[in-house]
């Protein structure tokens, strides 16, 4: 089948490879008319990959629309609203494979959308899966989740093969959440790393932040179980202990003493939890959640607080409670 691809990084390069092995023909839309001219040479500059005929890219996004009707979503979060605000997708299939919060609304992607485009039908899709791995063919499980259990089994066609296994769920805004929340703890993995805090401290991190995770996630009403899953859970493993994960190297880099505009500029590409923490900063506070993880990579990221002060701090403050879970309110 024929499918459009909004955006041109790394994620989309790699779906688009993915896409293009089980036979579909991928239609790139590039906003800039260079990368769109390379990879209509065979090339993807960002992966340094060659890309074979089925792909092709346009800067020209109408022409990008017309060439189906599924669009796969792979732009950064906070660029999304610009891109589509001036589209009719009608009823078309949007499938959003961009983890993150728009951080002047605080609206999950599915919110963008269904806002400019309230009749297309959308899903979202999420799980531990690098970019890299994944244009390498490698194995991975990922979940596509949405509000319609028949267009999700048929959907789940588009991407299931021996190299993807696609489970569903119908709890768009766990998966949505979890593929964006476990960013901000990423980060904090990172900066505990650049630290030199060691392993243990990483794993206490995972953890703990996994439960503020959840927290933010009932506020907004996602299901609790969905974060032990493949978007929560799964995605928070492989994002929280590797430098392929943009948002651990943001943190890594910081603790290691470079400024957070001096990482961002290394790391040249768009790191989503970066956002996502401002985004969730208010809200959480507005809500009276006690998230001190998110709390403190907020702190080290936007209001210039010492990364090593900071760790000491929520090192050294006293645990809501001296029970790890005592009852499902404490956590």
């Amino acid at each position: 089948m024929n499918i459009s691809v909004l955006g041109a990084g790394r994620w989309a390069a790699a779906l688009s490879l993915h896409l293009s092995r089980l036979g579909h023909r991928v239609l790139i839309f590039a906003r800039k008319d260079s990368i769109a001219s390379e990879i209509n040479r065979g090339f993807h500059p960002y992966l340094g990959l060659s890309l074979p005929k089925e792909i092709r890219a346009s800067a020209d996004i109408r022409e990008v629309l017309e060439f189906s009707e599924v669009i796969l979503v792979c732009l950064p979060v906070q660029s999304i609203r610009e891109v589509i605000s001036n589209l009719d997708l009608g009823k078309r299939i949007v499938i959003s494979a961009s983890k993150g919060i728009e951080i002047k609304t605080g609206l999950r992607v599915s919110e963008i959308v269904k806002e400019i485009a309230p009749k297309a039908h959308f899903m979202t899709l999420s799980g531990p899966s690098f970019a890299k791995e994944v244009a390498e063919g490698l194995p991975c499980a990922v979940v596509l989740a949405g509000d319609d259990r028949d267009l999700l089994e048929s959907s789940r066609e588009i991407f299931l093969s021996p190299q993807m296994r696609v489970y569903l769920s119908t709890d768009l805004a766990g998966v949505e959440l979890g593929g964006s929340l476990k960013n901000v703890v990423a980060i904090a993995c990172g900066l505990s790393d650049g630290l030199g805090f060691g392993e243990n401290a990483r794993a206490s991190l995972i953890t703990r932040g996994l439960l503020e995770m959840i927290r933010l996630g009932e506020l907004f009403g996602a299901k609790r179980e969905t974060f032990f899953g493949l978007s929560g859970l799964g995605d928070l493993i492989l994002t929280s202990c590797s430098f392929l994960s943009r948002n651990y190297a943001l943190g890594f880099l910081v603790g290691s003493g470079k400024s957070v505009e001096d990482a961002l500029m290394e790391i040249s590409q768009t790191v989503e939890g970066f956002y996502t923490v401002k985004a969730i900063n208010e809200l959480s506070k507005r809500a009276g959640l006690y998230t001190p993880i998110f709390r403190a990579v907020y702190k080290v990221l936007y209001e210039g607080f010492d990364p090593l002060e900071t760790a000491l701090e929520l090192i050294y403050e006293p645990p809501q409670s001296i029970f790890e879970i005592p009852h499902r309110e404490s956590i």
